[in-house]
């Protein structure tokens, strides 16, 4: 609210209330709703991190117009269509390495909730009944438009009134639907019917974070007009602010457009999932600070496969050149991982607004040292090397990369990159022996041809002491 960076002190001392808006789950999620998932995540992995117990509630909005009518459209009951979603939404983010809330709730498990707030509100003048439907009076907020900034007087001369329209003022909002022939519905003192979107969100964090807690978050476009009537209707309802400090994650551009399926723009995150690694998309995301808009493009998602490429074959290399160390024999290795120089710069950043863009920027450098000190023969430093590999790693693990070891990333990069080229393994492995044997025999014409087809292939080999290894490009 107040358009700026803020000390965060939570309202109980090592605490955190976090309540972040989920998905309305009538299709498959896209690479915006990654975003806002991964954003909150990396938050409430880093407040861990810090030592903080962190109650997050993420919800499923479970019942709603675009449900409804998806399935009208396949001819199947509204609920199957809820089971779907779900199950493709936790298949998908699981890929992505987020981790699950405290609480899941859906809004349909919290009808009475929701239907105590709005008596509440109807008693109190705040919300009136008309033809079955209920309305929030925004006249009752004085305060209306303060988190968003908008004013009342250009809101009302920008409102259209619907035809047929049974709303007091233009610009109050549903907070009961009467339900339609055929439609899901719930009793009511008002008749049956169903919530208004904007009162489940009040509702559920009210019941598991209080009238007020500490953070708030969901992307840009929720700011107007769904969490500003959160506030309207939460405050009215029990006279307190909900939220102390409210986060929003930018949006993913297309062309400098919002992707969105509303404008038909979007990329799911399964298509995404054909090309590239999950992690690769994760690390896209984390790239840009959380507030800023970060544009989509294959270019970018080639540029994240390249950075978490050589990533991985730093960790490879300082884990091939430490061997069995054990961390354990090194005197105070937790302190000295803890008090590395990586380790406080990380915070620091992260403590800046969760910048994850200065904190990539720190393992991008940090890694180039790991690298130069790999080619040192010294076996003093492998103690060294150990705590700076470990506080990278630990910065990794905090924005949710590093899952797998590098052989199983090379693996699954090598799976998505040759189910999309759909490359013949058995005659690159060919062209190898056939370079192998045209070098024993010093046909030095033959060996370059086979190297120049694995090439022209995107193949690249390198002669080991072990024997000829090979990779995509």
């Amino acid at each position: 609210m107040t358009r700026k960076k803020e000390e965060f002190v939570p309202l109980k001392e090592n605490q955190i209330g976090m309540y972040v808006c989920g998905v309305t789950v009538y299709d498959y999620c896209h690479v915006g709703h990654a975003r806002a998932a991964i954003v909150f995540d990396t938050f409430y992995r880093y407040f861990q991190y810090r030592g903080y117990e962190v109650l997050f509630v993420r919800n499923f909005t479970d019942i709603d117009d675009k449900i409804i009518n998806r399935a009208n459209e396949q001819g199947v009951d509204w609920q199957e269509i809820n089971r779907k979603y779900i199950d493709a939404f936790y298949e998908d983010m699981g890929r992505l390495n987020i981790a699950a809330p405290t609480e899941e709730p859906k809004a349909t498990d919290h009808i009475p909730e929701m239907l105590e707030m709005i008596q509440s509100l109807v008693d109190q003048d705040k919300a009136y009944e008309s033809e079955g439907d209920v309305f929030y009076s925004i006249k009752s907020f004085k305060e209306y438009g303060c988190l968003s900034g908008k004013n009342n007087d250009d809101l009302q001369s920008g409102a259209r009134v619907e035809v047929n329209e049974t709303k007091r003022n233009p610009l109050d909002f549903a907070l009961w639907k009467k339900s339609k022939p055929g439609e899901p519905f719930w009793d009511s003192p008002w008749g049956p019917g169903r919530p208004g979107w904007h009162i489940e969100c009040s509702a559920m964090s009210k019941k598991y974070l209080g009238d007020t807690f500490d953070i708030h978050g969901g992307g840009k476009d929720l700011v107007f007009p769904h969490h500003e009537n959160e506030i309207a209707q939460s405050c009215g309802c029990t006279g307190k602010q909900p939220v102390r400090y409210w986060v929003h994650n930018g949006f993913v551009n297309i062309d400098k457009e919002k992707m969105s399926k509303s404008l038909g723009n979007f990329f799911t995150i399964r298509e995404v999932y054909k090309k590239y690694h999950p992690e690769v998309l994760r690390l896209f995301l984390i790239s840009s600070h959380y507030r800023s808009p970060i544009d989509f493009s294959e270019k970018n998602l080639e540029d994240a496969t390249k950075v978490l490429s050589r990533f991985y074959e730093g960790l490879a290399g300082v884990q091939e050149k430490i061997g069995s160390l054990d961390s354990a024999t090194i005197p105070d290795f937790s302190k000295k991982v803890k008090d590395h120089p990586l380790t406080q710069k990380f915070e620091a950043a992260m403590n800046d607004d969760l910048n994850t863009a200065v904190a990539m920027a720190l393992m991008n450098e940090e890694l180039r040292k790991l690298n130069t000190a790999v080619q040192i023969k010294n076996s003093d430093n492998l103690g060294k090397l150990a705590v700076a590999v470990t506080a990278w790693k630990d910065a990794g693990k905090i924005l949710g990369i590093f899952c797998l070891t590098p052989e199983e990333f090379e693996k699954e990069l090598f799976e998505i990159k040759n189910s999309n080229l759909g490359l013949d393994v058995e005659k690159i492995e060919k062209l190898i022996a056939d370079r192998k044997s045209a070098r024993q025999s010093k046909n030095w014409a033959e060996a370059d041809r086979c190297r120049d087809d694995l090439t022209e292939m995107g193949v690249l080999i390198e002669d080991t002491p072990t024997g000829t290894e090979w990779k995509l490009k």
